[in-house]
């Protein structure tokens, strides 16, 4: 901003290349609060933005990419000068002291930022147009006063659709007899029709001050829940969870590292192998519509589980696979995503992943009565979340928070109350994961046979283009003996995927002992004879790499001719037994043998 002494708080030091170091989100709100606060336009801010992270130990404001990479929380919050109306939080399993530590800081940057614009608008010195909206006291009394015992009787009934559906069935006739063509005094039906949210929301918070929650729950009470694993037995990992009237029917795909999806956006190019779809269908909420491609809904709950769940996944040297997750949500009413980073476990632990912890959500809500008191629901239903005032979802381990994200319709939510939902969901997460752990609370130790093998294994840079060898000869040669799909990267780690058998196996032989100089002891499987002689044969035990088993060393008992034994092409079973003062190879199919009946008699005993 442009101040009388110069432009205010600009770090020239940096230089410009730094922020393309940085994301651009939080620029990008704080530009369009101070547009909004400058124009003529009605606009409740200004708000501020601010991004945080923290790395060893300490919080770090408007981090680099990298420092977000290296560190344990990406904290993303909005608010006006009182107080916050949005967050966003990624972190590794942090404790919620922590968090709410990083979220006071940041507040106070938004503070300032808040100051600057408020400075930036007396500058300018705009006057705000008074919105113009269509308004009937005298219809909204009478209408209201007609209909809110009826409403608040109907809105206490159990079952969702029931209640629902009388609902409906109430404001229709309520249109039918202020808006109907034969009543000359017809009122328009937008305003009718506003006029009935708005009744329906006083009434929908009165019943909630009075402690009378959908279905008789307390305030901190969570809807029963059920958990079931393994109920699809094609996919790799299945899971159905469902808590009240929401459901998540999850499903887990393992793949290749050929299987990762290639992200090509304004930064680097990369390699996704962790996604989350997240599908809401109509009928979930009994509506009947096109289907058509997902939307800003499904692409934002899909983003905060894939975050809650991506925290805890292990590292990709102890777990190579890429991981496909899909919730599709069967039935909503209240909290779909934090039911898909439960459902998204289980289906994961189904899977045979080995999540460093299980992660749990739940979504917080609040009520309040503008006089000061205010009441928090755990495990919000669907009209909790449309006529509250905050919908504060928290996902996370029995050690800390892994994502939150929070909506809020209030002007601002303070921070003791935040610390007090954080506390709240903390409580509600360790019972949600305990159900959970009835179900399963480890990961199959094995994978699904319908599932890709896959290993890695690691190599010097300088040998890979041994494995690959001229125009590719070499690592197609190994696929195509092992039936298998081999990656290989340019830091020496490699791939090696099969469907079904043992092809993976084997081709980490044939890498190993491709990269590996010949050593005396060791048993080769699989050597080719390549050489026929009356002496004995010439053996290939790797690519490249031949040596002689002598016809003294083809068998145990007495060999007069080397074909009786073996011929050209054949594969056999050899041990290094020497390497001479040449760099010769002398091989024994006698020992290798002799070595097999020995540990086949261990194995007896």
């Amino acid at each position: 901003f442009q101040a009388e002494d110069g432009i205010r708080d600009v770090e020239r030091s940096r230089g410009l290349g730094d922020v393309y170091k940085r994301q651009p989100d939080v620029l990008a709100m704080i530009g369009a609060s101070a547009a909004l606060t400058i124009s003529k336009i009605p606009f409740q801010g200004p708000i501020g933005a601010c991004r945080l992270g923290r790395v060893d130990g300490e919080f770090v404001v408007n981090p680099t990419h990298k420092q977000i990479e290296d560190g344990d929380l990406s904290l993303l919050l909005g608010g006006r000068k009182e107080a916050m109306n949005m967050i966003e939080v990624g972190a590794k399993a942090l404790p919620e002291n922590v968090i709410a530590d990083a979220i006071a800081a940041a507040q106070k940057t938004v503070r300032e930022v808040c100051e600057m614009i408020e400075e930036l608008r007396e500058k300018v010195g705009v006057e705000k147009e008074i919105p113009l909206v269509e308004s009937d006291e005298e219809l909204e009394s009478k209408i209201c006063s007609q209909i809110s015992d009826k409403l608040y009787e109907l809105k206490q009934l159990t079952d969702k659709q029931q209640r629902k559906t009388a609902v409906k069935e109430l404001f229709e006739q309520t249109i039918e007899e202020y808006c109907s063509e034969e009543n000359e005094a017809a009122s328009s039906k937008a305003l009718v029709k506003r006029i009935l949210g708005k009744a329906e929301g006083q009434v929908v918070k009165r019943l909630l001050l009075e402690g009378k929650r959908a279905g008789g729950r307390g305030y901190s009470e969570i809807r029963p829940i059920s958990c079931e694993v393994g109920i699809l037995p094609r996919t790799h990992g299945s899971a159905l969870f469902t808590r009240g009237e929401t459901q998540s029917l999850v499903s887990v795909t393992l793949g290749t590292v050929r299987d990762a999806q290639i992200i090509d956006g304004l930064l680097d190019e990369y390699a996704q192998n962790f996604t989350l779809h997240y599908n809401f269908p109509p009928f979930s909420v009994g509506e009947v519509r096109p289907v058509r491609g997902v939307g800003r809904r499904e692409i934002g709950h899909g983003a905060l589980a894939e975050k809650a769940l991506a925290a805890m996944r292990p590292a990709d040297d102890e777990f190579a696979y890429t991981v496909r997750v899909v919730s599709d949500i069967t039935e909503s009413n209240g909290s779909s995503s934090m039911a898909s980073v439960c459902g998204g476990t289980l289906a994961l632990l189904d899977a045979g992943v080995p999540m460093i912890k299980p992660v749990a959500g739940i979504s917080i809500g609040m009520i309040s009565d503008g006089n000061g008191r205010h009441e928090l629901l755990t495990d919000i239903a669907g009209e909790e979340d449309h006529y509250g005032e905050m919908d504060f979802k928290v996902a996370g381990t029995v050690d800390g928070i892994t994502a939150i994200q929070l909506d809020i319709k209030a002007e601002g939510l303070a921070h003791d109350i935040m610390v007090e939902a954080l506390e709240r969901a903390r409580i509600a997460r360790l019972e949600i994961l305990k159900k959970m752990a009835e179900a399963i609370s480890e990961p199959r130790s094995e994978l699904s046979v319908y599932a890709p093998k896959l290993l890695s294994i690691e190599i010097d840079p300088e040998l890979i283009g041994k494995v690959i060898g001229p125009g590719g000869k070499m690592i197609k040669g190994i696929q195509e003996q092992t039936d298998t799909s081999i990656e290989i990267e340019e830091d020496g780690t490699i791939y090696i995927s099969c469907l079904g058998g043992d092809g993976h196996l084997k081709a980490k032989e044939i890498i190993e002992a491709l990269t590996t100089p010949p050593e005396v002891g060791r048993i080769y499987e699989g050597a080719k004879v390549v050489s026929v002689k009356d002496f004995g044969v010439f053996v290939e035990i790797v690519p490249g790499v031949e040596g002689l088993c002598h016809i003294s060393e083809l068998s145990d008992g007495y060999v007069k001719n080397v074909e009786d034994v073996c011929k050209m092409g054949d594969l056999i079973t050899v041990k290094l037994i020497l390497i001479d003062d040449q760099g010769r190879l002398k091989l024994s199919r006698k020992a290798a043998l002799a070595e097999k009946k020995k540990k086949d008699k261990a194995e007896e005993k």
